[in-house]
């Protein structure tokens, strides 16, 4: 099964937007008290929402960009944590 497909639906200035909020959530102190098992999903959200804005307008196809771009901003976080926190032993 190829999903090289999926390459076509990055959107970089919302990619970018994503992980900046993303990372605001996780950092700043008054937003602890929400559950990093939720970030994701809100990125899911604020990704399709931000789509839609960046492109002026609302498709099936502009949405699911957004989806995947908000997702993406998530595993993004997660590749730059890991290289640059050291590993514990």
């Amino acid at each position: 099964m190829d999903l090289s497909f999926i390459n076509n639906y990055y959107i970089p200035v919302v990619l970018l937007a994503c992980l900046c909020v993303g990372y605001c959530i996780k950092h700043i102190v008054w937003l602890e008290k929400i559950s990093n098992e939720y970030i994701p999903t809100m990125m899911l959200i604020l990704g399709a929402i931000l789509a839609c804005l960046a492109e002026q307008r609302i498709s099936l196809n502009i949405i699911v960009a957004g989806m995947v771009t908000g997702l993406a901003s998530t595993g993004l976080h997660q590749i730059f944590k890991q290289m640059i926190e050291p590993r514990e032993k």
